[in-house]
């Protein structure tokens, strides 16, 4: 079943008839509709349960709306945040209210907004330093590739920067032989296949730090975290405390749903998430 049609079949249903209020707040549909967050979570669990990659996908929609402001607001933050609890990961409280863009950006416009595979550290830093997280928070936020996939068209350029010995920088070589064996170069499927992010993909825990601190990180940015002094400790830590890690990343998932929301008299609420009204 199509993502996209899932959420526009959601909103329709629970957001319809829910809404009230002014900014956001823990409480916002306590008289509208006080069983929100049970309609949500009841309507999306069939999905979870038909299609174990879905997770992966719903917590990644979040991700890129909260850069470009394409979304159904609110029900997609909820989506999200059943998605990492019903993988294994930490319940994240959030506030609601948040109204729909009442613009519609182009695919380019939103990929000029979106990280490139090729970012590194500084980059994510500052990407997530405006969103107002902390050193520590940004690394957290990395750890949700613990779900889903890479595809090969984002690796193939990295591993064409190998050094003057044939290895790429900070990558186990035995982690590079596989991924060269299942993205080789020249691959008119680099965009449909790919490699797992780690080999817990379908479960949110701590894998995804082991696997950079082992030289497996697949993405440059996975890479570089472990080398560089500002936040290698985050790593480690997170690494060896999985609950040290859930206590981060639930703090960064609310800062990221909270950046850049429109709420009140902001915005629009949409009767189709795929366009404007």
């Amino acid at each position: 079943m199509d993502l996209i049609a899932i959420v526009v079949g959601l909103h329709l249903f629970v957001f319809g008839i829910c809404v009230e209020g002014q900014g956001l707040s823990y409480n916002f549909y306590e008289n509208s509709c006080p069983q929100v967050e049970a309609i949500v979570r009841a309507a999306i669990q069939p999905i979870f349960l038909t299609d174990p990659t879905s997770p992966a996908a719903f917590l990644r929609l979040m991700f890129h709306d909260c850069q470009v402001q394409v979304s159904c607001a609110d029900i997609l933050v909820l989506a999200a945040r059943e998605a990492v609890v019903v993988s294994g990961g930490p319940q994240i409280k959030v506030a609601l209210g948040r109204r729909d863009s009442p613009f519609a950006p182009s695919y380019k416009h939103a990929d000029s907004l979106l990280p490139s595979a090729t970012t590194g550290v500084d980059g994510m830093l500052q990407l997530f330093a405006n969103k107002e997280m902390t050193v520590e928070e940004s690394v957290a936020i990395m750890g949700a590739h613990t779900l889903g996939v890479t595809h090969c068209l984002n690796i193939l350029n990295r591993l064409n920067q190998a050094d003057e010995g044939g290895q790429v920088q900070g990558m186990a070589p035995g982690f590079e032989s596989f991924l060269r064996l299942n993205c080789p170069q020249g691959s008119l499927a680099s965009n449909a296949s790919f490699v797992l992010n780690d080999p817990t993909t379908l479960t949110f825990d701590n894998h995804y730090y082991k696997n950079v601190i082992r030289g497996h990180g697949v993405l440059r940015v996975d890479t570089e975290m472990i080398m560089d002094p500002r936040t290698a400790m985050a790593v480690k830590r997170f690494a060896a405390n999985q609950d040290d890690f859930f206590q981060a990343f639930s703090s960064a998932f609310v800062k990221l749903s909270n950046s850049g929301v429109l709420t009140g008299n902001q915005g629009v609420v949409r009767k189709n998430c795929n366009a404007l009204d």
